[in-house]
């Protein structure tokens, strides 16, 4: 072997040995740049929290008055004066208004004269048939002319009397709808008029609440007119029948109304309390991950490096009020996941930053 090719061999295996050392070198640098694991996943922590709620059933309905109609009239006539405004309280038996008689109390004055006559007539028969000088049946005649003349006469009184229009009933007017000199037919309406106090709220309930509900139990009512005030009353009545259509309970509520500020029509949120107060436990309405499967929390653990991880944990929810939701299947103090549900998985570490306070209701929109 030639002194030039041990040379050639001495260098061709120093290079592959200077090679292999580079590409060596280069995959601990890039081992040692990868990171070690997954990063700590910020978030907001809460804990499972005991509170004694009164059960209670939600709806919504409408206002409505114990006695709300539209007034009107029963014969025809010309409005010859209005007596009320719009907008009046108005006490029972009060006049409205008045339609023009004059006609009538013409024909009046006519049936007391004929009257006056079959009673002259009836008289002097009676008279002549215990002197026996007149028959019996010219007696009963006379007798029958008078009635048929006094029953005209209370027929056309009465006809009179109700060409005056009164309330029938304590309430307050709406608007006037008629004016003085128009003439209106029976059953044109003349004002509506609503007795404001005591006023009802009638709303529905599934029938599955059909054993829950009973009269006297309190009712709580919100209504937007109203936002910063909450009324109470208590169940009147409960429908003797569920609603084939809806399958669904009516039940009317009373309410006082003394001010009056509630009015027929207004839409009213209602809470119906059917039961004393209850311990349960709650979480907060973002706490809990809703599922088709089943709903679940991430549980907070700590191991025994101080390492914060999360485990899935499957829950049973309840009812919902101001944020806030009934769960079963955690202890008083388990700490959950708040806020950051969407990235987490299973078993993965996490750091908690309580520094931004979320309001539940501001979260879940209520």
């Amino acid at each position: 072997m030639s002194k030039r090719l041990i040379i050639a061999m001495i260098l061709l295996v120093i290079i592959t040995v200077a090679v292999a050392g580079y590409i060596y070198w280069q995959a601990v640098q890039r081992q040692a740049a990868k990171p070690q694991g997954f990063p700590p996943a910020m978030i907001s922590a809460t804990e499972v929290r005991p509170e004694n709620w009164q059960p209670s059933l939600q709806s919504v309905g409408s206002l409505v008055a114990t006695n709300g109609i539209n007034v009107s009239t029963e014969v025809n006539g010309i409005v010859s004066e209005v007596v009320f405004k719009s907008g009046q309280p108005i006490e029972q038996g009060q006049v409205l208004i008045r339609l023009d008689d004059a006609v009538d109390e013409a024909a009046l004055e006519a049936l007391r004269a004929e009257r006056k006559l079959t009673q002259v007539q009836f008289h002097r028969a009676k008279d002549l048939l215990k002197k026996r000088v007149t028959s019996k049946s010219e007696y009963d005649e006379a007798e029958a002319r008078y009635d048929a003349a006094t029953a005209r006469l209370k027929q056309q009184e009465a006809i009179i009397k109700r060409k005056v229009i009164r309330a029938p009933f304590t309430g307050l007017a709406g608007i006037r709808q008629v004016d003085l000199g128009q003439f209106i037919e029976a059953g044109d309406p003349i004002v509506s008029l609503q007795a404001l106090n005591p006023i009802y709220v009638d709303y529905t309930l599934p029938e599955r609440h059909l054993t829950r509900i009973k009269t006297a139990q309190v009712v709580k009512v919100h209504l937007d007119a109203v936002p910063n005030q909450i009324f109470s009353g208590e169940v009147s009545a409960v429908n003797s029948g569920i609603d084939i259509g809806t399958r669904t309970l009516k039940v009317r509520a009373t309410l006082d109304n003394t001010d009056s500020i509630m009015r027929p029509g207004m839409f009213a949120q209602v809470e119906t309390i059917t039961d004393a107060p209850q311990p349960v436990l709650t979480l907060p309405y973002t706490a809990i991950s809703f599922n088709t499967y089943g709903n679940f929390v991430f549980v907070i653990n700590k191991d025994d490096k101080g390492m914060l991880t999360v485990k899935r944990t499957p829950v049973e929810t309840g009812e919902t009020r101001n944020g806030r939701v009934v769960i079963k299947g955690l202890q008083v103090g388990t700490q959950v996941v708040r806020t950051g549900l969407v990235k987490l998985r299973d078993g993965i570490p996490v750091k908690i930053d309580n520094q931004v306070e979320l309001n539940d209701a501001e979260i879940t929109g209520e």
